[in-house]
């Protein structure tokens, strides 16, 4: 079976060896290739399952996408601890290692820019959620339903359809204006700051309505003092929920999507 050359991510020189046993994708351990004063983070994986009629299939294939994403995710991380990566998109990959070449010289420029605004500072990201009602208590339930309320006439529920409707526009309002607060807060902590788009619970999973999905470039060395603010501000939430994620290599400030973007278009010039 052949075989492609896929690449995690760019950075330079590491200071200290990635750990023995990482591996990436398929189990395969990453190597360093080294050009032009850069490092090229890649593996060996099968051609038949990133060619692009692979991928098509592998679309559909949620647990095959997902163990992808953890496996490349995993050296992202490793390198993290080590140097300051630049994370390319997932599943870049090139025939050999000349096309691995190739791209480094053609994206030089920008990687070194990028290397050079990034160097000794991580990603941290922060997420605000409100917090759904609680549910009542089976006891409490069946009270209820030992001594039902009395019949409620069409204008009383009206009336009270209209003071939940209120009543939930207050409390999102709320939460808004904390969110907003505690992002102006936490920029002037930061040396930069996104505001992604609040996430699809249906799709992410998490309780509640998002808020806040932010993310905050900090230097390593001051990264202790932001937790610290951010697990401050819990208290502060008043039936909200604030979750802190990271240190991310930093995805979000890198300036490379577009162009990685186009290069992903035209990655199968290198294959």
């Amino acid at each position: 079976m052949t075989g492609l050359r896929y690449v995690y991510a760019v950075c330079r020189p590491l200071g200290a060896p990635l750990q023995a046993q990482l591996t990436g994708i398929g189990g395969a351990p990453p190597a360093l290739l080294s050009h032009r004063g850069l490092i090229a983070v890649v593996s060996t994986v099968p051609e038949a399952d990133f060619c692009e009629e692979g991928l098509k299939a592998h679309l559909e294939d949620l647990d095959w996408l997902a163990a992808t994403a953890r496996a490349h995710q995993g050296v992202i991380d490793a390198l993290t601890t080590v140097t300051t990566p630049l994370p390319l998109r997932l599943a870049t990959v090139f025939r050999d290692d000349s096309g691995v070449r190739s791209m480094v010289e053609a994206r030089e420029t920008d990687f070194r820019q990028a290397l050079d605004r990034l160097e000794g500072r991580v990603e941290w990201g922060v997420k605000v959620f409100t917090e759904p009602p609680a549910e009542p208590a089976a006891g409490e339930r069946a009270g209820t339903a030992e001594k039902p309320d009395k019949p409620m006439s069409g204008r009383d529920y009206l009336r009270r359809r209209r003071a939940d409707t209120r009543a939930h526009e207050a409390d999102l309002q709320a939460a808004e204006a904390f969110a907003d607060a505690l992002h102006q807060r936490l920029c002037t902590h930061a040396e930069d700051c996104r505001l992604h788009p609040p996430q699809n619970a249906s799709l992410s999973g998490a309780r509640g309505r998002n808020v806040l999905n932010a993310a905050y470039l900090v230097p390593r060395d001051r990264s202790e003092e932001f937790v610290e603010l951010v697990d401050r501000t819990k208290d502060e939430a008043g039936g909200l929920r604030v979750e802190l994620t990271g240190p991310w290599a930093a995805y979000s400030f890198s300036g490379l999507a577009e162009e990685d973007a186009r290069q992903g278009a035209r990655a199968g010039e290198g294959r």
